[in-house]
C-alpha cells in the first residue's frame, strides 16, 4: 500500500484552513497546516511535504516570496506548489512565482480536490 502524501498548507484564515485540512484528511491526505509565514518556515521544511498549498495574502508576509523560497531550494523545487487567492489573479500568480496551479477563492470543492489530485495522478 502506498504511503499517504503529504501536504503543507500555509492559509491564515482559521476557517478556510479548517475546511481544506477536513477536505484533504478525506480524500486520504496527511495535511500539515500553517497560520502564518513565520510557523510555516519553523516547521514545513521538515515534513518531507508532497505537495505546498500557499494563499497569497499573509498576515506576515506573502505567499508568492514563500513560493519563489520553495522553489530556490534544491529540497523543495520539485515540490508541486498551488497558490490560492481571492485577490490576486492566475496570471498575477504565474508572473510572480512557479507554482504549479492557481485556485481561485472562494473555490468549488470537486475543483479544488481535482487540482490537488492532479499534482499526483496525473503524470
Amino acid at each position: 500500500m502506498e504511503k499517504r502524501k503529504t501536504i503543507c498548507v500555509l492559509e491564515d484564515d482559521r476557517d478556510i484552513r479548517e475546511i481544506i485540512e477536513f477536505l484533504l484528511e478525506s480524500e486520504n491526505y496527511k495535511v500539515m497546516s500553517y497560520p502564518s509565514v513565520a510557523a510555516f518556515n519553523s516547521g514545513a521544511y521538515n515534513q518531507h511535504a508532497d505537495a505546498f498549498i500557499l494563499d497569497v495574502m499573509l498576515p506576515d508576509g506573502n505567499g508568492l516570496d514563500v513560493c519563489r523560497d520553495l522553489k530556490k531550494d534544491h529540497h523543495t523545487q520539485k515540490i508541486p506548489v498551488l497558490m490560492m487567492s481571492a485577490n490576486y489573479s492566475s496570471r498575477d500568480v504565474k508572473d510572480n512565482c512557479a507554482a504549479q496551479d492557481f485556485i481561485a477563492k472562494p473555490f468549488d470543492i470537486g475543483d479544488f480536490l481535482g487540482r490537488v489530485d492532479a499534482q499526483f495522478f496525473a503524470h
